[in-house]
Protein backbone atom coordinates (compact mmCIF):
# COMPACT_ATOMS: atom_id res chain seq x y z
CA UNK A 1 0.00 0.00 0.00
CA UNK A 2 1.71 3.31 -0.90
CA UNK A 3 2.06 6.05 1.44
CA UNK A 4 0.51 9.28 0.92
CA UNK A 5 1.51 12.10 -0.62
CA UNK A 6 1.53 14.67 2.33
CA UNK A 7 4.75 17.02 1.00
CA UNK A 8 2.20 18.43 -1.57
CA UNK A 9 0.12 19.83 0.83
CA UNK A 10 2.98 20.80 3.80
CA UNK A 11 3.18 24.27 4.70
CA UNK A 12 6.28 26.04 6.40
CA UNK A 13 4.96 25.21 9.92
CA UNK A 14 5.28 21.11 9.24
CA UNK A 15 1.48 20.81 9.04
CA UNK A 16 -0.84 21.07 5.97
CA UNK A 17 -2.14 24.25 5.30
CA UNK A 18 -6.01 23.74 6.49
CA UNK A 19 -4.61 22.18 9.47
CA UNK A 20 -2.11 24.55 10.90
CA UNK A 21 -4.08 26.69 13.10
CA UNK A 22 -4.76 23.02 15.16
CA UNK A 23 -2.26 24.96 18.27
CA UNK A 24 -0.47 20.92 18.38
CA UNK A 25 1.25 21.98 21.51
CA UNK A 26 -1.61 20.95 23.45
CA UNK A 27 -1.09 17.19 21.88
CA UNK A 28 0.72 15.25 24.18
CA UNK A 29 1.08 12.55 21.34
CA UNK A 30 3.25 15.18 19.02
CA UNK A 31 6.25 16.90 19.45
CA UNK A 32 8.57 19.75 17.48
CA UNK A 33 12.27 20.13 17.23
CA UNK A 34 13.25 22.72 14.94
CA UNK A 35 16.48 20.34 14.35
CA UNK A 36 14.26 17.39 12.94
CA UNK A 37 12.19 17.32 9.91
CA UNK A 38 12.48 21.37 9.78
CA UNK A 39 10.46 22.00 12.70
CA UNK A 40 7.52 19.86 11.38
CA UNK A 41 5.11 18.58 14.29
CA UNK A 42 5.78 14.50 14.84
CA UNK A 43 4.43 11.70 16.63
CA UNK A 44 6.48 11.76 19.69
CA UNK A 45 9.33 9.68 19.44
CA UNK A 46 9.61 9.47 15.40
CA UNK A 47 10.54 11.23 12.57
CA UNK A 48 6.58 10.93 11.19
CA UNK A 49 4.68 14.08 10.33
CA UNK A 50 1.49 14.56 12.16
CA UNK A 51 0.51 15.92 8.28
CA UNK A 52 1.26 12.58 7.00
CA UNK A 53 -2.01 10.57 8.84
CA UNK A 54 -4.68 13.32 7.43
CA UNK A 55 -2.80 13.09 4.16
CA UNK A 56 -3.27 9.44 3.95
CA UNK A 57 -6.60 9.19 5.78
CA UNK A 58 -7.68 11.40 2.64
CA UNK A 59 -6.39 9.40 0.73
CA UNK A 60 -8.32 6.09 1.81
CA UNK A 61 -5.62 5.01 4.24
CA UNK A 62 -7.11 3.23 7.44
CA UNK A 63 -6.15 4.26 10.84
CA UNK A 64 -4.96 0.77 11.39
CA UNK A 65 -3.03 0.53 7.89
CA UNK A 66 -0.91 4.15 8.45
CA UNK A 67 0.25 2.75 11.55
CA UNK A 68 1.54 -0.31 9.95
CA UNK A 69 3.12 1.86 7.24
CA UNK A 70 4.28 4.12 9.85
CA UNK A 71 6.40 1.80 11.93
CA UNK A 72 6.88 3.84 16.17
CA UNK A 73 3.61 5.44 15.38
CA UNK A 74 0.96 3.80 17.94
CA UNK A 75 -2.99 3.38 17.48
CA UNK A 76 -2.99 5.58 20.77
CA UNK A 77 -1.13 8.41 18.99
CA UNK A 78 -3.40 8.67 16.29
CA UNK A 79 -6.04 8.30 18.12
CA UNK A 80 -5.01 11.54 20.19
CA UNK A 81 -4.25 13.55 17.17
CA UNK A 82 -7.69 12.82 15.63
CA UNK A 83 -9.12 13.74 19.01
CA UNK A 84 -7.34 16.73 19.27
CA UNK A 85 -7.96 17.70 15.23
CA UNK A 86 -11.33 16.91 16.34
CA UNK A 87 -11.57 19.37 19.55
CA UNK A 88 -9.74 22.15 17.93
CA UNK A 89 -11.84 22.35 15.35
CA UNK A 90 -15.42 22.31 17.21
CA UNK A 91 -13.68 25.16 19.37
CA UNK A 92 -12.75 27.05 16.10
CA UNK A 93 -16.31 26.83 14.79
CA UNK A 94 -17.78 27.63 18.42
Amino acid sequence: MPRGNYRSKVGQDGGMSDQSALGWAGCTAVEQDPRRVSGAWVFLGTRVPVAALFENLENGISVTDFVELFPGVTQEQARLVLEHAARSTAAAVA
